[in-house]
């Protein structure tokens, strides 16, 4: 009897022992990993930039006037390829370091090292909506404080040669995993009631579940050239 009770002791422990290693690889090296990962893609971001290989995104061709900022030329936006990251988002409201490539494609892969586009709605500044997924929890963490966002904060992109300033208009908006309508070009709930240039903001909710979405929607409130400096929604 008592070797029996021994070794079920062992096991328990072994077994206690196994869960804490994974709940410490969960909140701890995947953060570890994602934010180098993310790291790595802004530096390579910035580096393509300054040599100059990469074109506007904000318009199908011509020029895009959003009231708020100058006015933009630009050219016919290049397609975004899986993996990829294209830009930078920053979000003032959770906090002035907050910075996090974006990359296209929903993937795991993609997911674990920033944000994520998703494929098939509007590219970056265009009209439709600029759709983007983000972890609540795991692998860095991004969208930790997405419950602290407000309608009026500042979203803000660029693309190394464009910045774009949404405003958030609605949100967060709490619904299940099966509602894709959110993505849509006008998304139904959102209270958008004809097309426009709009961003869509999901994550998972509650923190370490997948039980249901966290959703903030937003329309492109200016843009200006970075040349032109950084837009006021960045500035202290």
């Amino acid at each position: 009897m008592r070797v029996i009770v021994r070794t079920v002791s062992e096991l328990c422990i072994t077994v206690g022992t196994l869960i804490v290693l994974f709940v410490a690889y969960v909140l701890f090296w995947t953060g570890v990993r994602a934010d180098g990962a993310m790291n790595d893609q802004i530096d390579q971001l910035h580096r393509q930039w300054s040599k100059g290989r990469l074109q506007p995104t904000a318009s199908s061709g011509g020029r895009t006037s959003v009231p708020g900022e100058q006015t933009v030329s630009v050219t016919k936006p290049e397609p975004y390829h899986y993996g990829k990251a294209f830009a930078i988002m920053y979000i003032p409201r959770l906090g002035f370091t907050w910075n996090k490539p974006v990359l296209e494609g929903t993937g795991r892969d993609v997911l674990a090292k920033g944000l994520a586009h998703y494929q098939g709605t509007a590219q970056l500044g265009q009209v439709g909506n600029f759709a983007v997924a983000g972890h609540r929890r795991t692998y860095g963490d991004p969208f930790l404080d997405f419950p602290k966002l407000r309608a009026g904060d500042a979203v803000v992109l660029t693309d190394g040669t464009t910045w774009f300033t949404y405003r958030i208009d609605k949100g967060p908006y709490k619904t299940v995993p099966t509602d894709v309508e959110v993505i849509d070009p006008v998304p139904r709930k959102s209270g958008y009631a004809r097309p426009g240039r709009y961003l869509t903001l999901t994550t998972c909710d509650p923190e370490w579940g997948h039980s249901h979405r966290l959703i903030v929607w937003a329309h492109l409130d200016s843009t200006q050239s970075v040349e032109a400096g950084e837009p006021r929604a960045l500035r202290r």
